[in-house]
């Protein structure tokens, strides 16, 4: 898929209040991605990077500002790896070798590539589609219940591990999803009980 896209997915995102239009557009293009392509475009979508941040601070950002492309040639696994790329970097001169990459990548991007690429490395995507709005809009493309697109990213802790899962084999992928030692749970998994065997028992009876 083209990363022009997302892109016009996040400004049709952004142009509406009304959370079942969101709902509606990030579905639509959700059940068109390729397998390879879910995890990054989720991240993107609700304005990260599948690996978090990745040292690219505002200032250069700011400072990488090429003109925009004429034409949508990005794709989003190719914005993936130039991302994964930027992250790798380490060693002297790293700032000065990030700094030409991300204008690199910039360089390829349209006038509205550009602005989802900095909101998502920046951190600052202001569009409205939170995680909330995602797990309805996941559901809605996999024809799923909300409820196990919502545990699927509390027990795994990323709302794309519950995205591929959903898009890719359905309920049944998503009910396969369970606690693991050692990963983090989600905090709206939480909820409180009178005693450790009420917590056992509620914890036998959702099974």
């Amino acid at each position: 898929m083209l990363f022009a896209e997302l892109a016009a997915t996040s400004g049709a995102v952004a142009a509406t209040t009304k959370r079942n239009d969101k709902v509606a557009v990030l579905a639509e293009v959700l059940g068109r991605l390729d397998l390879d392509e879910i995890a990054p475009a989720v991240a993107f979508l609700v304005g990260t990077t599948p690996l978090g941040r990745v040292g690219v601070g505002w200032a250069a950002l700011s400072a990488a500002r090429p003109d925009p492309a004429l034409s949508a040639t990005l794709t989003v696994a190719g914005v993936d790896r130039a991302i994964r790329g930027l992250d790798a970097l380490s060693g002297d001169g790293v700032a000065a070798a990030r700094r030409a990459q991300l204008d690199q990548l910039l360089a390829r991007a349209t006038a509205d590539e550009q602005r989802l690429l900095v909101g998502v490395l920046g951190g600052e995507l202001r569009q409205g589609a939170n995680e909330g709005v995602l797990v309805s809009a996941v559901a809605a493309a996999a024809d799923v219940p909300v409820a196990a697109v919502r545990r699927a990213a509390m027990l795994s802790g990323r709302i794309d591990v519950a995205a591929g899962a959903a898009l890719i084999g359905g309920r049944t992928a998503l009910d396969a999803i369970e606690l693991e030692p050692g990963r983090a749970v989600q905090p709206m998994l939480a909820s409180t009980a009178s005693s450790v065997a009420d917590s056992m028992a509620a914890r036998r009876t959702a099974a």
